[in-house]
C-alpha cells in the first residue's frame, strides 16, 4: 500500500473517529450535567486531568519509537523493527509500573486537597483509581503495537479501535446514567470498553505483525531521542493540563466545569482539524529520511496553505457559533453561570494560535528535533503558569485563557522562524504572510457574520441551519483571498486533490 492510500485511509477512518468523539464528546457532558450536576461534572474533569499528567512517565517514548521506526520499516528490515519494538514495550512496562505507583499516590492525597460535598473521601480516592485504570491498561497492553501502527502509516487501525471503544464507553454512560447510578459505579463498567480496543489492536498486530519477535535482544540505542522527547512532552503537558490545575487551586469545582464545557467545544473543533493530520508525522517522516528536499518543500507549501485555509475557517465559524451553542447546551442549568461571551472569545482565539503552529510542530516530530527545541518549549511552559499563577486568583478563567494565548502566540513566532532555518529551508515571509492573510481572513468572515446570522437562538435546528449559511459564508471568503493572493498554491492544492481523488481534469491556466 502506497503513501497515497494510506492517508486516504488515514484520513477517512480519522474523519469517522472524529465526528464520534466529537458528538459523544457534545452529549456526555449534557448528560452529566443533567443526571449528576456540575460539581460531579468538575470533579471527574479535574481528576481526569490530574491522571493525564502522570502519562508523562511515558512521555517522549512513543515520539522516540516513532521516528526511529521510519528507517527500517522503509527498508523493511524486520530484524530491527523487533528490536526496536521489544525496546519500546519493555519502556513501557517500566512506565506502566512508575503511572500505577502514582495513581496510588493520588487516589490518597487528592481526597484530602479537594473538599467536595458529593461524594465521600474513599469514594473520590476509588473514583481516581477507576480513571486511571484506562491508561494503566494502555500502558501494558497497546501502547507497544501503537508506535509500530504509526510509524508504518497505519493510523487508521488506531482509529478504528477507538471508535469502538468510544462508542462502547457511550452506550455504558447513557445505559446507566439513565438509572442514575453511582457515577464511580458508572466509570467502572466503562472500562469494558478500553479492554475492548486493546483486543482488537492485540489481534490485528498479531495478524498483520506477526514477524514481531519480542524474544530478541531490545535496541535500546534505537530510542536515544527518547529523554529530549520527554522534556517536550512534559512541557506540553504542563501546558495543557496548567489551566485545570490552576483552576481546581484557587477557584472551584463548578468553575472546572465552565472550563470544561467550553474547552468540550474547542476540543471537537479540534478533533475536525486533526482528521486532516492523522499520520501526516509519519508521511513527512518518510520524505525526510529520504532527503527529498525539493519534495518535502512542495508537500508543505502545500499542507501549509491547505491547513492555515482550514483553521480560518472553521475557528471563525467557531468565533461566530460558540456562544449561541452554549447558551442551547447549559439551557436549564443553574448550579453554574455558563453564559459568559469574553470566556468564549478567548477560548476560540486561544485555539486558533494553538493551531497556528500544528504544520511546524509537526515537522518537529517528523525529523526528531526534539533536543533542539528544549528551550523554547521551556520558555512556552513557564509563560503559562508564571502569569496564570499571576492572574489566576483575580480574573479567574480569563486570567487563565490570557496566559494561554500569550503563551502560544511566543511559540507560534518561534516555530515560524526555526523550521525554515533548520527543516524545510524555505522562506520565513511565506508563512509569515500566510498568517496574516488568515487572521484578515478571519476578521473578514466574523464582523460580518455577527451581524447576518446572529440572533437569538431557541434551538439546535435553528443553529445548524446558521451554522450551514456561516461554513458556506466563510469558505468563500477564504477562496476569494487565496484566489487574490495565492492562486499558484491554490492551484497547486486543487490538482494534489484531484489526483488523491483519481478525477481527470482540464488544464487550468490563471
Amino acid at each position: 500500500m502506497n503513501r497515497t492510500k494510506k492517508f486516504m485511509l488515514n484520513t477517512i477512518a480519522s474523519a469517522l473517529y472524529q465526528v464520534i468523539v466529537m458528538l459523544v464528546g457534545i452529549i456526555t457532558p449534557r448528560i452529566m450535567l443533567v443526571v449528576y450536576g456540575s460539581e460531579v461534572n468538575g470533579l471527574v474533569s479535574s481528576i481526569t486531568q490530574f491522571v493525564s499528567y502522570f502519562t508523562i512517565v511515558e512521555a517522549g517514548l512513543s515520539s522516540a519509537a516513532v521516528y526511529s521506526l521510519y528507517k527500517p520499516i522503509a527498508d523493511n528490515d524486520t530484524g530491527a523493527i523487533s528490536r526496536i519494538v521489544t525496546a519500546t514495550r519493555n519502556f513501557y512496562y517500566k512506565s506502566g509500573a512508575v503511572f500505577s505507583g502514582l495513581l496510588g499516590l493520588l487516589a490518597a492525597l487528592y481526597p484530602v486537597f479537594v473538599k467536595t460535598q458529593v461524594l465521600s473521601p474513599g469514594l473520590v480516592a476509588i473514583l481516581v483509581l477507576v480513571l486511571g485504570a484506562n491508561s494503566v491498561i494502555d500502558f501494558f497492553l497497546l501502547a507497544k503495537y501503537r508506535a509500530i501502527l504509526s510509524a508504518d502509516q497505519r493510523s487508521y487501525v488506531i482509529s478504528i479501535g477507538s471508535m469502538i471503544s468510544t462508542l462502547i464507553n457511550f452506550a455504558i454512560v447513557v445505559i446507566l446514567s439513565n438509572k442514575s447510578v453511582n457515577i464511580v459505579f458508572l466509570k467502572t463498567v466503562a472500562i469494558t470498553a478500553v479492554i475492548f480496543r486493546s483486543l482488537y489492536l492485540f489481534y490485528y498486530c498479531r495478524k498483520h505483525y506477526g514477524y514481531l519477535n519480542f524474544k530478541v535482544k531490545p535496541d535500546n540505542a534505537a530510542l536515544s531521542k527518547r529523554w529530549s522527547a520527554f522534556y517536550l512532552q512534559l512541557l506540553q503537558v504542563v501546558q495543557r493540563g496548567a489551566p485545570t490545575v490552576l483552576i481546581t487551586f484557587f477557584s472551584t469545582l463548578q468553575n472546572v466545569s465552565i472550563y470544561s464545557i467550553f474547552n468540550m467545544v474547542i476540543t471537537g473543533v479540534s478533533s475536525l482539524l486533526d482528521i486532516f493530520m492523522s499520520g501526516l508525522s509519519a508521511s513527512f517522516g518518510d520524505i525526510i529520511v529520504q532527503n527529498d528536499l525539493p519534495k518535502l518543500q512542495k508537500t508543505y507549501r502545500d499542507f501549509e496553505f491547505t491547513y492555515y485555509g482550514l483553521i480560518t475557517i472553521v475557528y471563525g465559524v467557531t468565533l461566530v457559533l460558540i456562544m449561541p451553542f452554549i447558551r442551547i447546551y447549559t439551557k436549564g442549568i443553574v448550579d453554574a453561570n455558563y453564559n459568559q461571551p469574553m470566556i468564549g472569545i478567548l477560548f476560540v482565539v486561544y485555539a486558533y494560535l494553538y493551531n497556528v503552529k500544528t504544520p511546524q510542530g509537526m515537522l518537529t516530530i517528523s525529523a526528531g528535533l526534539f533536543k533542539e527545541t528544549r528551550m523554547q518549549c521551556t520558555i512556552q511552559a513557564l509563560l503559562v503558569i508564571i502569569i496564570g499563577v499571576v492572574l489566576a486568583p483575580t480574573f479567574g478563567l480569563a486570567g487563565v485563557l490570557v496566559a494561554l494565548i500569550v503563551s502560544n502566540t511566543y511559540r507560534d513566532i518561534d516555530l515560524m522562524c526555526f523550521i525554515p532555518k533548520h527543516v524545510t529551508k524555505l522562506p520565513i515571509r511565506e508563512t509569515a504572510f500566510r498568517i496574516l492573510r488568515s487572521i484578515i481572513t478571519l476578521l473578514l468572515i466574523i464582523l460580518p457574520a455577527r451581524f447576518v446570522f446572529i440572533k437569538q437562538m431557541t434551538g439546535y435546528v435553528e443553529w445548524v441551519l446558521h451554522g450551514v449559511g456561516i461554513v458556506i459564508y466563510a469558505t468563500l471568503v477564504w477562496l476569494v483571498i487565496s484566489y487574490l493572493f495565492e492562486r499558484e498554491q491554490l492551484i497547486s492544492v486543487k490538482n494534489r486533490m484531484f489526483a488523491m481523488l483519481h478525477i481527470k481534469q482540464k488544464r487550468f491556466v490563471a
